[in-house]
């Protein structure tokens, strides 16, 4: 069989295509494609056995699956890709040809032929440049389209590389990927990750890890290839072992970079939004007062949980006492204490509710039992005659009742006097605008508190759960003995093995653990091994409190750009973590701005530096781009069409015209929305609108650096800051 053609190099490349340039690629990457096909095949063969095979149980269920896992998410990347799974390769000073992959392939005899991207001998690749060339003599990258090498460039860090085959270019493939469109996805950049980035996606997970950048920075490219780098090198977030959460800033960003970890051999990252965290935060909106928002975002708020809490555990003031068949058994307030004490701190409350019951039946048995002479009653008769006592019920039912967060935090917004003996630092006018109505819907504002509420109280579902586990065990084990009862008296055998049986660790795994009723767990809920946030500007101090309670070990990669935090960010990153608890600090800066065009910044830089002198603006290398141009609204329908009838592929993004109905290829979003996203086109509407404030100033910022190409601003010249010598729209 004929190899497969590997290059499609477009007319205008043909001194590329020279065959002393291509064919060691030809015959290696030809020797890729075959592997490839041999493997999908096998992990194809291995899935379908798996899954024929007889259901197990336990441990071995549990490993069955985490192979199918495994299996399933390699053979996707190599579907996914095939070929062009190869990034490029580089040539050592000792004349070794490395290939790079965004996984590794081997052939039949464990040879490697292209290398993880992730692995310590494929860093050169991303880090090499002409000043620390790392040992390499030349770089090749290539462009892929539809399985075909397209282009490719080369870089020469040695003068020996001018001997060798080489097709040297006068930019590099970064720059040259600059000006390719948009889709509604994040495009694949791995191929062109630069040395800055990489050293930060390469850098160890111990402490938090701020990725300080503005605009066009490539701060959420890092974020989702460090996240993909630490899954692979890092130990502690492999397995079962903690795992790794990454957090984005709303549910449009998720959607634009839900292709990049399959696309680095990542499957199933879990990822969220904050208030994905929250069960109520799917219906949560914004909250509409700015000063109820600020009330609400320092973390001592926080602290009215534990009050608001431990009203509902209060021990009974009487002496109780409990009519059995046999003697009265008088509960006093002491033994009460001592049933609370049986639980280990920091139980959840709803959790601790079993065990405090336990206990108390135990104590209060023992207590009748020493009262007790001769009675022909037995321990468990007793208990059982007491846990199944009305008054005793309902007492401990007002003891320790099942609660609800979302009760408990309802009651702090409605009932004036509970927020005040939870939260009495608060002022009466702070209380009096925090108060609202029972049943009032949910905002965002309330997912932090929400969120410490629910983990301290724990499931209100556990109880029942566990009662029916255990109903269910022993109706199985009842059968299970029946059986074994049966078998035992038909066999008259003398040598048979079935009085085995009346082992109990043999009647135990005769029970049927898959019958039981299953408790779902919230993956959300953590912990986790590390955590990345992107546009972490944004979180007030509760907000983090939520992702803090997650992630124990303080591992943190935070992205994020002072400058545009809607509600002001004076402190430092360093200032606010170790205010909020972080020890190990450690801070990355990127300053070159690779996305947006140098027209763009420059119209874009004094907007926020006319509130924020200080901010970090970064430097654009992208001259030659279409000039910003200006306009009225009413030019929107005409700007649209001019562009869509000139640009065959790319996207475009109406920012500020609620009005505006999104298409196929132009979405209609808020400043708010479009954070962390980028367009090809950009239209500002009346941003005017925005508000001159800070937030405002902010969102008209955002915006503005959303465009990839072109920027187009329509309003009054006060509110588009429009030059002297703007090019209007035609």
């Amino acid at each position: 069989m004929a190899d497969p053609v590997i290059f499609a190099l477009p007319r205008h490349l043909a001194a590329k295509a020279e065959a002393s340039l291509i064919e060691h690629d030809q015959r290696q990457l030809a020797l890729v494609a075959a592997t490839i096909s041999d493997q999908k095949r096998s992990l194809t063969a291995q899935l379908a056995e798996l899954r024929r095979a007889p259901g197990r149980r336990g441990r071995a269920a549990m490993d069955r699956d985490l192979e199918i896992h495994r299996l399933s998410g390699r053979l996707g990347v190599l579907q996914r890709f095939g070929v062009d799974l190869c990034l490029g390769r580089i040539v050592r000073q000792d004349s070794e040809v490395v290939y790079i992959g965004r996984v590794g392939i081997s052939d039949s005899a464990g040879s490697p032929l292209i290398i993880d991207w992730r692995t310590p001998a494929a860093e050169p690749f991303f880090a090499a440049t002409a000043a620390h060339p790392l040992g390499l003599v030349s770089r090749r990258r290539y462009r892929w389209r539809d399985g075909r090498i397209i282009d490719y460039w080369d870089e020469s860090f040695a003068a020996t590389a001018a001997t060798q085959a080489l097709a040297l270019d006068q930019d590099s493939a970064f720059i040259a990927s600059l000006s390719s469109s948009r889709s509604r996805r994040m495009r694949d950049v791995l191929a062109t990750l630069q040395a800055d980035q990489d050293a930060i996606v390469r850098a160890d997970s111990a402490g938090a890890l701020v990725v300080d950048g503005g605009p066009g920075t490539g701060k959420t490219v890092v974020a989702l290839h460090r996240a993909a780098y630490l899954l692979y090198a890092d130990a502690r977030l492999s397995g079962s072992h903690g795992g790794l959460l990454f957090v984005g800033p709303h549910r449009h960003y998720l959607r634009y970079v839900a292709d990049v970890l399959p696309g680095l051999g990542e499957e199933g990252v879990l990822s969220c939004t904050l208030a994905d965290l929250v069960p109520q935060g799917t219906d949560a909106h914004a909250e509409l007062q700015p000063a109820v928002a600020r009330l609400k975002a320092p973390a001592r708020l926080l602290d009215a949980v534990e009050p608001a809490v431990s009203l509902y555990e209060d021990l009974p003031t009487a002496t109780m006492i409990i009519e059995t068949p046999w003697v009265e058994v008088r509960l006093t307030r002491a033994d009460w204490a001592e049933a609370f004490e049986a639980v280990d701190d920091g139980t959840p409350h709803n959790d601790a509710r079993d065990d405090i019951w336990e206990a108390l039946l135990d104590i209060a048995t023992e207590i009748g039992l020493s009262q007790i002479d001769d009675a022909p009653v037995t321990p468990d008769e007793l208990r059982g005659a007491l846990a199944t006592n009305d008054d005793l019920r309902r007492t401990f039912q007002r003891t320790w009742p099942i609660l609800q967060a979302t009760d408990l935090v309802g009651d702090l917004w409605s009932v004036p006097a509970y927020l005040r003996r939870c939260a009495p630092w608060l002022s009466e006018e702070e209380r009096h605008l925090l108060k609202r109505a029972e049943g009032s819907p949910w905002t965002t504002s309330d997912l932090p508190l929400l969120d410490a509420m629910q983990a301290r109280l724990g499931d209100p579902l556990a109880s029942l759960h566990r009662r029916e586990r255990r109903a269910v065990l022993a109706e199985d084990r009842a059968y299970m003995d029946q059986v074994v009862t049966n078998l035992l008296q038909a066999d008259d055998d003398p040598e048979s093995p079935l009085p085995l049986l009346n082992r109990q660790s043999l009647r135990e795994d005769l029970l049927h653990d898959d019958a039981l009723p299953t408790i779902t767990r919230d993956p959300l809920v953590g912990p986790f091994a590390h955590v990345i946030v992107d546009e972490a500007q944004e979180l007030t101090d509760a907000e983090w409190q939520m992702l803090l309670r997650r992630c124990p070990s303080r591992s943190f990669t935070i992205v994020g750009d002072r400058a545009q935090a809607r509600n002001g960010f004076t402190e430092s990153w360093h200032q606010r973590l170790a205010r909020l608890g972080f020890d190990t600090i450690r801070h990355a800066r990127l300053n070159v701005n690779y996305r947006t065009p140098q027209e763009v910044m420059t119209a874009a830089e004094p907007v926020i530096k006319a509130v924020l002198p200080d901010a970090n603006v970064p430097r654009s290398i992208r001259p030659g781009g279409a000039p910003v141009r200006y306009g009225s609204p009413a030019d929107l329908p005409r700007a649209i069409e001019e562009w869509l009838a000139t640009n065959a592929s790319g996207t475009a993004c109406v920012i500020g015209d609620d009005s505006f109905r999104p298409t196929a290829r132009v979405q209609s979003l808020t400043p708010v929305e479009a954070k962390g996203l980028e367009f090809d086109l950009v239209v500002l509407v009346d941003s005017v609108a925005f508000g001159d404030d800070l937030s405002g100033v902010v969102d008209r910022y955002v915006a503005m650096t959303r465009a990839t190409q072109q920027l187009v601003i329509l309003g009054s010249d006060r509110t588009a800051n429009r030059p002297e010598k703007a090019e209007a729209l035609p």
